[in-house]
């Protein structure tokens, strides 16, 4: 036998090692792909179940709202701010309405600044009527919910009142669910559990619905509804970005 020839045994065990580190590179490369087609997954999920509608607050590019001080009144409005002020703002308002969506948008920042500076106070009403126009009761489901956080916590009102308005479903189909208004509540800092079982259970009904009755009987005739030191405000300033600001001014002076 010449020393140039070919071991068959140690040929075909070469052949096999070489064979295994191919199998193994192979299942290597299928468990990283798996692993992140799984972190893909997990992070896609986390931000569509949290959100309770479409993505962080901070992400939506929303103002942040300056620190005021909130309580509820008896009769279960929110009220923002130094009760004391010289002017006085009043606002009716139901989650499910656009215009009020619109006039969130455009002086909420103004009317949390106002609140905090002093100039005013802000008296939030949440009513319900407009179950009408969606297909499982949003307006009185919000509004309940709305009665559940300011209970716990009015202080953070504004904030959980521009984030529910900027999360508004269009009318005519499905409002958000009970499981998105607490996720909601919980990303505006309402870590109680106490408010996601008022909120599922409906605990404030009874106050929104007497709320609502005596709103509505008083000859409101609509939502928004926005008053400063009583006198109800029927100019473009209601909708027109930080138009309240001038209004309130003025009231000032």
């Amino acid at each position: 036998m010449s020393t140039g020839s070919k071991n068959p045994l140690a040929a075909a065990e070469a052949a096999d090692k070489k064979r295994k580190r191919a199998i193994q590179a192979g299942v290597a490369a299928v468990l990283v792909a798996l692993v992140v087609a799984i972190g893909v997954g997990i992070a896609m999920n986390s931000d569509s179940d949290t959100s309770g509608g479409s993505g962080s607050s901070a992400a939506e590019g929303l103002p942040a709202l300056p620190a005021t001080v909130g309580t509820v009144t008896p009769s279960g409005s929110v009220l923002i701010g130094n009760p004391d002020a010289k002017v006085k703002v009043r606002v009716v308002a139901d989650l499910q309405c656009p215009a009020c969506k619109q006039f969130e948008s455009a002086n909420g920042l103004a009317l949390a600044q106002a609140a905090a500076d002093g100039t005013a106070s802000v008296e939030y009403q949440v009513i319900s009527f407009l179950d009408k126009v969606s297909t499982n009761q949003y307006s009185s489901r919000a509004g309940n919910a709305a009665y559940c956080v300011a209970r716990s916590d009015a202080n953070k009102f504004p904030t959980w009142l521009q984030l529910m308005f900027h999360r508004q479903p269009a009318e005519g189909g499905a409002g958000l669910s009970n499981e998105q208004l607490v996720a909601i509540a919980t990303e505006t800092g309402y870590t109680d559990p106490a408010v996601a079982t008022c909120i599922n259970d409906k605990a404030m009904a009874d106050t929104l619905a007497k709320t609502t009755q005596t709103v509505l009987s008083s000859g409101l005739k609509g939502t928004p509804s926005v008053f400063v030191n009583g006198q109800l405000i029927e100019s473009d300033a209601v909708y027109t970005e930080d138009g309240l600001a001038s209004v309130i001014a003025d009231a000032a002076k």
